[in-house]
């Protein structure tokens, strides 16, 4: 009997370790000219057929180290498939009080996934519309390369 070559091992290491059961949704949106304009709003629809079940949902940004600010606010609008809908205002955190990103990468670019709701159920299943919209105070804001949102099981 042969034993499994080492490149074989390494293939069966990577789909293992690249697996994401958890993960219902996620998808990311580049900007060009790594700037978001605020009337750019991203979109997002997000099909929830669990409704007994229970969601965290994270916000991915990705930003250079140009960004201007240690913080960035976001409008996210939540359209649930009966037609109601939730408006929040949402801050996240880039960079700590001695301004050392806290986003992960290599080069110039740093991701974070923030979360913005844990252990949540959807009451409806459908069609979720997540719309999110920077706001902040300059029309664009330059340094911000990537905006996303991950929906996934709770445990």
């Amino acid at each position: 009997m042969k034993s499994p070559s080492g490149f074989a091992l390494i293939l069966f290491f990577i789909i293992l370790i690249s697996c994401d059961a958890k993960r219902v949704f996620e998808q990311n949106v580049a900007f060009k000219n790594e700037s978001w304009n605020y009337k750019d709003t991203v979109h997002f629809n997000v099909n929830i057929a669990d409704t007994i079940h229970a969601y965290n949902i994270f916000i991915n940004i990705r930003n250079t180290g140009s960004y201007e600010y240690s913080n960035i606010f976001l409008f996210i609008t939540t359209y649930a498939p009966n037609g109601n809908f939730v408006k929040d205002t949402f801050e996240i955190t880039l960079a700590d009080k001695q301004g050392k990103w806290i986003g992960k990468g290599t080069g110039n670019i740093l991701s974070i996934q923030f979360p913005y709701k844990m252990n949540i159920k959807f009451p409806y299943r459908g069609i979720y519309m997540f719309n999110i919209q920077h706001a902040m105070w300059n029309e664009d804001l330059h340094g911000i390369t990537d905006v996303g949102l991950r929906v996934e099981k709770f445990r």
